[in-house]
């Protein structure tokens, strides 16, 4: 095949795709070029997830009318002029490809008005074709409107996500900027709902705060280290404040938001021997560095940055961070278990009688009489000895010892009393009704889930944006703050749960399940401990929790023999 120049429209489409990937791509270049703008108000509208329309008005300094037609054009920019002002990069923006990129696979309104100007000027851009530049009316600043995203490449559009997650993707994006610059205002209006709104009195605890809620922003651990060589200011989440991924640590860099495996690790390494395995912190760093120690010309997308000096840069945010942990450590307490978490035993066959006679004939009397297991469980019935460590049951069966977690016991007893009740699930209406403000990603994901809640026994009803008020929940659930039961089914989980994939209802009791569920570290009474293992025998899989983690680890006879060195000794 021989060689040819690809017509100017392919290749514009080619090189756009690695500047707009996604709706979210649209709305971070746009903001960026508010930013760099000056602006202190920025707008965004999102309709049909931003495939049908993305809309950026800001208050910035504007496009003068000589020069808005030539803003549509390829390394069309006022922010570079010379090589050497790439080693020193001040702005967001610099490549000029953005507004051609989205230009060349979209509709896109370009209207923008300089301060100093009455009038504005716009135009319109149709598969990269730009139109005639026109003059009216409109506010100080500029406004990007772009509409169907992907039109001309229909493949684009096949491998977008749902609707639901692209919708997730743009409100973490404008959340991250909204925290990075808290003197800019942000709104942020998706399919016609307000979904976010800041002040821009520049208080990141009061972004925080919009963006979760106030309790978690309260919670944050403030980290300031301005004052270092490589300035490192931000939040994070306390030990016992987690997430199940690592989608919630956010970094900026001179103020650009980057990704870079190098700061996750520096935060995972500071966090080292404080967490559970598989939980991750909430981090919101900002790190300051001299600008020729960083190369923020990597990608097209401008979301990699190189560091000069890598191991110094890591070390200085393990640093700051592991410094904002210690200052602000505390001794682990007990916590009593509520009293809404006293299991209900199930039936199961008479075992007391049992229980009773081994304890007073001793540990070898048991072992040389075999307990007979549950008809389909695998597990034998076992002698309760205690309680370790607040998290683990040590119970005694007739081949050996068996450790039992106990949050894990309970994940399984719980969502087997949910499945045997799915068809028809009893309900319990709350003496108040309690409300619930979730953060727009969250509420966007809850809104899809409430008719699978309402038939698992929950009644939630809308209560103004991105607020939910609580009516009635399953009888299982009494006791239960319903805050924590909702929120559950909005959280995101790294835990296996392929064996729930294709089952939307067992997988949000099991998400539910796993925030009910009594905790590592929460005391059990003697009582409450026998009944969490005659549960366990009665239930159908004892052996794992609903996401696949054990239950419990059994330490046969033998194995201990061999440890102790008896074996062959008789």
């Amino acid at each position: 095949m021989p060689i040819k120049v690809l017509p100017e429209a392919l290749a514009s489409q080619i090189a756009a795709g690695e500047v707009v990937e996604r709706p979210a791509s649209v709305v971070k270049e746009l903001i960026e070029n508010a930013l760099d703008a000056g602006a202190t108000q920025v707008r965004i509208r999102v309709e049909g997830a931003g495939q049908r329309l993305i809309e950026v008005s800001d208050d910035g300094q504007g496009i003068p009318a000589e020069e808005i037609w030539l803003a549509l054009q390829r390394h069309a920019t006022s922010k570079i002029s010379t090589a050497e002002d790439l080693a020193r990069i001040r702005t967001l923006g610099f490549r000029g490809e953005a507004l051609a990129a989205m230009a060349s696979v979209a509709r896109l309104t370009l209207i923008s008005r300089p301060h100093a100007v009455k009038a504005a000027a716009r135009v319109q851009a149709d598969a990269g074709h730009p139109g005639k530049v026109e003059e009216l009316g409109a506010p100080p600043g500029t406004s990007v409107r772009v509409d169907d995203l992907f039109y001309n490449i229909p493949a684009r559009r096949k491998f977008l996500k749902s609707e639901a997650t692209e919708r997730r993707q743009v409100s973490q994006l404008v959340a991250r900027y909204a925290l990075a610059y808290p003197i800019v205002r942000f709104s942020l209006e998706i399919e016609g709902r307000p979904s976010l709104h800041t002040s821009g009195r520049g208080d990141r605890r009061e972004v925080l705060a919009a963006l979760y809620d106030a309790s978690l922003a309260r919670r944050m651990i403030e980290v300031d280290a301005a004052n270092e060589e490589i300035g490192v200011t931000g939040f994070i989440s306390p030990m016992d404040l987690t997430r199940a991924n690592r989608s919630e640590l956010t970094f900026f860099v001179n103020g650009r938001w980057v990704q870079d495996p190098a700061l996750a690790a520096a935060v995972l390494q500071a966090y080292h021997g404080m967490l559970m395995v598989g939980r991750f912190p909430i981090v919101v760093l900002f790190i300051q560095l001299p600008l020729d120690a960083v190369d923020v010309n990597v990608h097209p997308a401008k979301a990699e940055v190189r560091f000069a000096d890598r191991d110094k840069v890591f070390s200085a945010v393990q640093r700051a961070i592991r410094r904002a942990l210690l200052a602000n450590s505390s001794l682990p307490t007990l916590e009593p278990v509520q009293p809404g978490l006293a299991w209900r035993p199930m039936p199961v066959p008479p075992t007391e009688q049992i229980e009773q006679q081994s304890e007073g004939e001793g540990p070898l009397a048991v072992m040389s009489a075999p307990q007979p297991g549950l008809p389909g469980s695998g597990v034998p019935l076992l002698r309760l000895v205690g309680q370790v460590g607040s998290a683990y049951l040590v119970a005694e069966g007739p081949d050996g010892l068996y450790l039992v977690d106990q949050h894990a016991a309970h994940e399984r007893v719980l969502f087997e009393r949910f499945q045997s009740q799915r068809s028809k699930p009893a309900s319990q209406i709350l003496l108040e009704p309690v409300t619930v403000e979730l953060p727009s990603a969250q509420a966007d994901l809850l809104e899809g889930q409430i008719p699978v809640l309402q038939a698992l026994g929950f009644e939630i009803e809308s209560f103004g944006p991105q607020t939910y008020k609580v009516r009635s929940i399953p009888s299982l659930l009494l006791g239960i703050n319903p805050e924590d039961a909702l929120r559950a089914v909005v959280e995101d989980f790294e835990e296996d749960e392929a064996p729930l994939e294709k089952e939307i209802q067992a997988k949000l009791i099991a998400r539910i399940c796993k925030r009910v569920a009594v905790k590592a570290g929460q005391f059990l009474s003697v009582e409450e401990q026998r009944a969490l293992l005659r549960d366990l025998e009665a239930c159908a899989a004892p052996r794992t929790c609903p996401h696949g983690r054990p239950t419990m680890i059994h330490l046969s006879i033998d194995l201990l023999e061999k440890q102790f060195g008896r074996r062959g000794a008789r």
